[in-house]
This record gives structure tokens, sequence and C-alpha cells, in this order.
């Protein structure tokens, strides 16, 4: 009897729970507390933030809001002029959160060490800090009193989780590891991270979420579509199952080496925004690999053990798939490479489900006519038999 697909569930459920996104803001339509004006406004390229300034080149002052959208009173920000390179050790910070009363905005000088955010004098004047929450808006408003060194210089932006009132670390990986650049206030120019090491950090965990999206995110569904539903037609007999191996294989493959890069992010990197990704994983690949070892050992069809094997090669098979889906979904999460990145494969989901849906009709009703012409000729055969001799019917 045929098995009804779980393939376009799957794909149903876990786009419904992970289809969120947050809009890109574009500054020149912000409006400030007070009715602040700035003659600069850059939109930064990762955190959904942008930075607002006026210089004024007569005494070396910048007026400046930073703003950071998605954030909320659970959530630290901060933004940071760094002379020292593109990096958090050495960055002179302006932070803002909110505490039992109201937003705290302060200075915080970052050492060598593991940072803390702790209260502090910064390496240049700051002759006034401010601070609003409005929304999911988080807006750090200051003057900075620069010499001429700062005037271009590099620019780190963060966020991060409050815990028992104080700042807690910020995730490592992702757009939290890439929120560095410069800025030169005379100019209004910013550009993005030219760092080697962030941006070869940054190809490594594009390579990861690229080579995983492919093999388990997009390979394995459509393998189990081509056994699935090639093999009701019988000029497809026994081409599907070949195909069948050939996506699982080379999904296997595929994903192996992706697996591999995302070890190998781990070691360089030990501390982790999500177990559960990194845990989801190795579950895949154990039993990726269990699914490889299980064709190896695949009973003839008419064996006494191929129904059991059956029921444990569909159940790890769709079980590969939901849990593929997911943390591809996860990943990308995780990355935030934009919005075309996450709706390409949102896309390609719904697609692959649509056509599982269609196929699934196609399907059973290939299979209810075939069982009813079956069940037809059936009489018509053993009249046949009555007619012409028993010697024919015993057979």
């Amino acid at each position: 009897m045929e098995r009804v697909s779980k393939s376009a569930l799957f794909c149903s459920v876990l786009v419904a729970l992970f289809l969120t996104s947050y809009a890109q803001q574009n500054c020149n339509s912000s409006t400030f507390a007070n009715n602040k004006q700035y003659t600069v406004c850059r939109t930064l390229p990762v955190l959904s933030s942008s930075i607002h300034w006026t210089y004024h080149s007569s005494n070396n002052t910048v007026d400046l809001a930073f703003r950071k959208t998605g954030t909320s009173s659970s959530n630290w920000v901060a933004w940071a002029l760094n002379p020292s390179g593109q990096q958090m050790a050495g960055s002179q910070c302006l932070v803002a959160h909110q505490n039992s009363t109201a937003i705290h905005a302060y200075t915080s000088p970052i050492g060598s060490g593991i940072p803390s955010l702790q209260q502090g004098s910064l390496s240049f004047e700051v002759p006034s800090i401010s601070a609003t929450l409005s929304g999911t808006e988080m807006t750090i408003y200051a003057t900075l009193q620069l010499n001429s060194d700062l005037l271009s210089t590099n620019q780190v932006w963060q966020e991060g989780p409050m815990s028992g009132g104080v700042p807690a670390s910020h995730p490592t990986s992702g757009n939290n590891v890439a929120s560095v650049g410069t800025i030169d206030f005379r100019t209004g120019e910013t550009t993005a991270s030219s760092g080697g090491g962030s941006n070869s950090r940054l190809r490594k965990r594009n390579t990861h979420g690229v080579l995983n999206a492919v093999s388990w995110g997009i390979l394995m569904p459509i393998g189990a579509m081509m056994a699935r539903y090639l093999k009701v037609f019988k000029f497809a007999n026994p081409a599907w199952f070949y195909i069948h191996v050939a996506c699982q294989c080379s999904a296997y493959i595929i994903g192996v080496a992706g697996w591999a890069t995302g070890i190998k992010l781990g070691n360089d990197n030990p501390i982790t925004i999500s177990e559960i990704h990194r845990n989801v994983g190795i579950a895949l690949f154990a039993l990726g690999t269990l699914q490889v070892f299980a064709l190896l050992l695949r009973p003839k069809p008419d064996h006494k053990y191929r129904f059991y094997w059956n029921i444990y090669h569909h159940l790890t098979g769709y079980t590969v798939i939901g849990l593929s889906i997911y943390n591809v979904l996860k990943g990308l999460s995780i990355l935030d490479p934009g919005n075309d990145w996450w709706w390409a494969y949102v896309g390609t989901l719904i697609g692959l489900g649509s056509l599982s849906t269609l196929l699934e009709a196609v399907t059973w009703f290939i299979v209810i006519k075939r069982k009813k012409e079956s069940r037809e000729k059936l009489p018509h055969s053993m009249n046949g038999a009555n007619g012409h001799g028993h010697g024919h019917g015993a057979l």
C-alpha cells in the first residue's frame, strides 16, 4: 500500500514557524526626539542599525545619533570608535540599556580582556550622552570632542542581551562579528569591514551555509520525492531508484563537507550562539550515515525483513528531511545574509511542497485507478477459468 507523504506537511509547518525577517530602515526617513536634525546619515550593513551625525569643523565636535531597530528593553546596544583596529578590544563605546527606572546611557572603554561594558571615561571627551527606547528602536544621542586622528577611524556597533540587570556577552557569530567598518566624519564616508580575519570567517560561514542548504535542505527532499512519485509510473522503473540513490548520495557527500566546515568553525570559535543548531547538525550527520549503511544492508523485496527495513528507512528519511529544513532555516537566522537569500530558500521549499502536493494527488489517482481496474478484471478471469476447465484454473 502507498504511504501518505509527509514532505508537504514538513515544508508547510516549518515555513510557518520561521517566516520572520526585519526590513532594513532607510536612515533618510528617520525622525528624532526634540526634532533633532543631522546633516549626514548612513545605514549600516548589518544589525539593522544606522548612524547619523553633524560635524562641526570649527571645534572638531560631532553631534551624533546611533539607532538600532528590532531591539527591546531586554537588550543593550553599543556604538564605538576604535583607532586600534576593527575589533571590540580597544573600542571606546557608547552604551545604552534599560534599567529598573529609565534608559541608562553611558561611556565604556573596552580593554584587552573579556568585555564587561562597565562605565568609565573614554580616550576623548563626551560632553553629553543620552538614549531613548521607542517601541523596538533604541537610539543613543551623544556629542563627541575628537582630535584630528579620530575624525577618520574604525567604527564598531553591537547588541547583546541583558542578564541580571547588567549587559551579558553578545553573540559571537553571524552579523555580530561583521558589525565593523570605518567612518569619516568630515567626508561622510563609511565602509564595511575590510579586515582579512573577519572576511575569512564570513566566507567560511557562507560556504558552510550554502553547502548545507543545497545538500540537506534541497537535494535530500528532492531525492525523497523521486522515490515517492516516480516509481508509480511503469516507464520510470527502475530508473527512479538510481535517481533516488544519486540524489541522496550527492546530498550526503556535499552535506558531510558542509558539516565538516561547521565543525571547523566551531573549533576556531568555541563560543556559539546556538547549541541547538550544532547538535541538530551532528544528529543529521549521524542519521545520514545510518541511511547510507542501510542502503548496503537493503534486503531483497521478497525478504521477510524487508517490511521492517522499509519502516526504518522511511522513518529515518523523513526525520532527516524535517531536521534538515529546520536547521537550514536556523542557520539562515544566524548568518542573516539578507532577505533575498531567506526568501530564495523559503520559495524553494514552497515550490517543492506545492509540487509534492500535486504529485501526491496524481499518485493516488493512478494507484486507485489501477486497483479498480484490477478488481474489475478479477471476476472475468475467474469466469474464464471455470469455462475452460479445472486444470488451467488450478495453476
